[in-house]
């Protein structure tokens, strides 16, 4: 006589009522499973940038951390927005992410409509350094120092310029805080990246700009810059002959483009842990540090939880400097 229906119902439900208990008390399986293919990183901008160069830094050993290779993909345009706007518009699984600056930042501020909302459609994975700006200036400017080019912006205002890798890039940034701390007017000249803004700079046709650390120093060893000041908290061993903007004479000034991995919205914790996990991991490989040193950056690990906190507060951050130095939303 076979087992009545309603008994072998009763079974199953017990049965699955265990399994899922089991399931239950092993939350990291599915973070286990993962990664199982390439993992696609967005750089939102052009190749040759600071951007590019940490992201292209970090792939192989992040890779191989992971057991699966993390592939650089640019995806260039409007500040960084195009290729953010792909990963707001990406699959939650892990397997798509992109490294930002201080860009993610100041977007919200500089653009009346984004594609996105920064603060809802990215979860953050977690950082990887730092990098300072220096303060360079054309030799056809007479200051030998800040003091020296802030009095002499003070004693012509509007008059002298300084060159920037587009409006909102970490040049414009840079210059806007140096604005702001010095009580100057200078004026703004955006070009399609730093090269052209470091180029005219040589030649004189803006007075002054704000590059990363690693874009200047060929030039000023090569005597074609003066580099005035470094934006950081502490000098650069790249440039350790150049004070700090505080040694300089401006206290509160501090500018540092930091560097943060995204994934969309709604991707599972346990996967960003372990993209977190793996990422701090590379990181923490001494040849990756040494390179990374080398290119002019600060190696910096941050939690999901905390890199999420900086970018809310940046936000803020930058959103009263852009009012401040009267930038209208674009």
């Amino acid at each position: 006589m076979g087992i009545p229906f309603a008994s072998l119902a009763k079974r199953a439900g017990i049965a699955i009522a265990a399994m899922t208990a089991t399931l239950a008390a092993f939350p990291s399986v599915a973070a286990d499973a993962f990664p199982n293919r390439p993992i696609r990183l967005i750089v939102p901008f052009a190749p040759g940038g600071s951007v590019d160069i940490a992201g292209r830094l970090i792939t192989e050993a992040w890779g191989k951390q992971l057991g699966q290779p993390v592939v650089a993909d640019n995806r260039a345009g409007a500040s960084g927005n195009i290729g953010m706007d792909q990963l707001a518009k990406s699959k939650p699984d892990g397997y798509t992410l992109a490294i930002n600056n201080v860009a993610l930042a100041v977007n919200p501020a500089l653009f009346a409509k984004l594609p996105f909302d920064t603060a809802r459609d990215f979860a953050s994975v977690g950082t990887m350094g730092t990098s300072q700006h220096v303060l360079v200036v054309s030799n056809t400017l007479p200051a030998k120092d800040v003091k020296a080019l802030v009095a002499s912006a003070k004693a012509q205002p509007g008059k002298l310029s300084f060159g920037s890798a587009g409006s909102g890039s970490t040049f414009h940034m840079a210059a806007e805080l140096f604005k702001t701390e010095a009580g100057v007017d200078i004026l703004h000249v955006p070009y399609k990246g730093g090269g052209p803004a470091l180029v005219d700079t040589i030649a004189g046709q803006v007075q002054m700009s704000f590059p990363v650390l690693s874009a200047a120093l060929p030039q000023v060893q090569g005597g074609k810059l003066r580099a005035l000041a470094v934006t950081g908290p502490k000098r650069s061993p790249l440039m350790p002959d150049v004070p700090t903007m505080a040694e300089a004479g401006l206290p509160n000034y501090r500018f540092e483009t930091w560097f943060i991995v995204s994934a969309p919205a709604g991707t599972p914790k346990d996967v960003l842990a372990k993209l977190n996990q793996t990422l701090n991991a590379a990181l923490a490989q001494p040849e990756l540090k040494a390179r990374l040193i080398k290119e002019g950056f600060e190696p910096l690990t941050m939690s999901p939880t905390q890199a999420d906190a900086m970018l809310r507060k940046e936000m803020v951050r930058w959103a009263a400097v852009v009012k401040q130095a009267g930038i209208t939303p674009e």
